[in-house]
C-alpha cells in the first residue's frame, strides 16, 4: 500500500477515536437547562400595633373633622357569614376591622389569611371570648396572649387591634394586661349595632344609622345573619351621608 494512503487511514481513524473518547467522556454539547419557576412569595407579615401620640389608652372613636368611620366585626361565628360579610364590603368599596377570637381562628385559621388578604385590619378578641374584665390580670393576660399567638403564629403579627370581650370597656387590669400582650391602645366603640340581639335587619342598620357620625367606631358581629342583610343598607346610608368606611388604622391617619 503506498505510505500516502497508510497515512490518510491512520488520521481518519485517529479522527474517529477522538470523536468516541469525546462522546464517551460527555464532551458534546448538552441541552440549555430548562428555566425554574420562581418559587411562591413568602405571605408578607401582617401589620403591628401602633402607638398613636395623643390618644388615649382606650379608643372609642376617630377624628370627628374627618367623614370616616370604622365598621368593627367581633371575629367569631359561622365562616360563611363571615366570608359574606368580606365580599359584601369589598364589593362596595368598604374596608373594615375584625377582632378575631383565637379557639374562632383554630377552627378556622385560613380566615386570618383571608382578613388580611382583602385589605382590612385584623385584631385580636380574646382566646376564648369570656368575660375577660372579670379575671385576674394574670389571667386576662393569658386570654390575650393566647389569641396573640395564633395571630404570630397564622400571619406574623399580633395584629394591630385589641378588643376586650364581653364588654365595651377594658378595666384597669385589662388594659395593663394588653399592654404587656404588646397593644398600646384598647379599641372600644361609640356605637352599637346590637345585632346580637337579632333584633332583624332594618333596626340593624337604623340602629347603626340612627347614632353614626364623623370618626364614630361601629361595634358588629360576624355570626349572626341579620348583620349580613343590613350590610348593603348601612354602606348605602353611608354613601347618601359621604362617609367613607375604613379600617381603624385609616381612621385614625
Amino acid at each position: 500500500m503506498p505510505t500516502d494512503r497508510r497515512g490518510a487511514l491512520r488520521a481518519g481513524a485517529a479522527t474517529a477515536l477522538a470523536g468516541a473518547l469525546a462522546t464517551a467522556c460527555g464532551t458534546e454539547p448538552r441541552p440549555a437547562p430548562r428555566p425554574q419557576s420562581p418559587a411562591p412569595a413568602a405571605p408578607v407579615a401582617a401589620p403591628a400595633p401602633r402607638r398613636w401620640p395623643g390618644l388615649p389608652t382606650e379608643i372609642a372613636h376617630g377624628p370627628r373633622d374627618r367623614p370616616r368611620v370604622a365598621l368593627t366585626f367581633h371575629g367569631q361565628g359561622d365562616p360563611a357569614i363571615a366570608r359574606a360579610l368580606l365580599g359584601q364590603a369589598e364589593r362596595h368599596g368598604a374596608r373594615v376591622t375584625v377582632l378575631a377570637v383565637g379557639d374562632w381562628l383554630d377552627q378556622h385559621p385560613e380566615l386570618a389569611r383571608r382578613v388580611l388578604d382583602g385589605g382590612h385590619d385584623l385584631g385580636n378578641h380574646t382566646q376564648r371570648h369570656i368575660d375577660v374584665n372579670a379575671m385576674s390580670e394574670t389571667d386576662a393576660y393569658a386570654e390575650i396572649e393566647g389569641c396573640a399567638r395564633r395571630l404570630r403564629r397564622l400571619t406574623g403579627s399580633i395584629g394591630t387591634w385589641f378588643r376586650p370581650s364581653r364588654t365595651q370597656h377594658a378595666a384597669g387590669s385589662v388594659a395593663r394586661a394588653a399592654h404587656r400582650a404588646g397593644y398600646p391602645h384598647v379599641l372600644s366603640y361609640d356605637v352599637d349595632s346590637l345585632d346580637f340581639t337579632s333584633p332583624g335587619p332594618a333596626a340593624v342598620a337604623a340602629n347603626v344609622t340612627g347614632r353614626i357620625r364623623n370618626g364614630s367606631v361601629v361595634s358588629l358581629h360576624f355570626g349572626y345573619p341579620d348583620t349580613v342583610a343590613a350590610l348593603p343598607l348601612l354602606l348605602a346610608d353611608l354613601d347618601r351621608r359621604g362617609l367613607s368606611a375604613v379600617t381603624t388604622t385609616e381612621l385614625l391617619t
